[in-house]
């Protein structure tokens, strides 16, 4: 489990990392973008992929965090739902049957 949690941190970490030198450039292409007329046609389609880059982190992150909250929830949810419940009932039903 602490094999686990280390590579959450590092990702998360990697994450972070990669969002906030991504912000800087993306920040510095818009400002060089500001400067010209006709600068968002050259450079465009990098904007974009900077853009692309911080989607990707989003998606990374709530990735991450889906996986803590499946682990968390599997660990504090221990009980039976009412149709494991009633499956449970039949299959003993059925075997005691036979």
């Amino acid at each position: 489990m602490s094999d686990v949690k280390d590579l959450i941190s590092e990702a998360t970490r990697n994450v972070k990392e990669d969002r906030a030198a991504t912000k800087t450039l993306l920040m510095s292409l818009m400002k060089y973008m500001q400067i010209g007329d006709d600068r968002h046609r050259e450079v465009g389609i990098v904007a974009a992929k900077y853009l692309e880059t911080l989607q990707r982190s989003n998606e990374q992150l709530v990735k991450i965090a889906t996986l803590v909250h499946k682990k968390t929830a599997t660990q504090e949810d221990t009980s039976i739902s009412d149709e494991e419940r009633d499956e449970l009932f039949d299959m003993i039903n059925s075997h005691s049957e036979d």
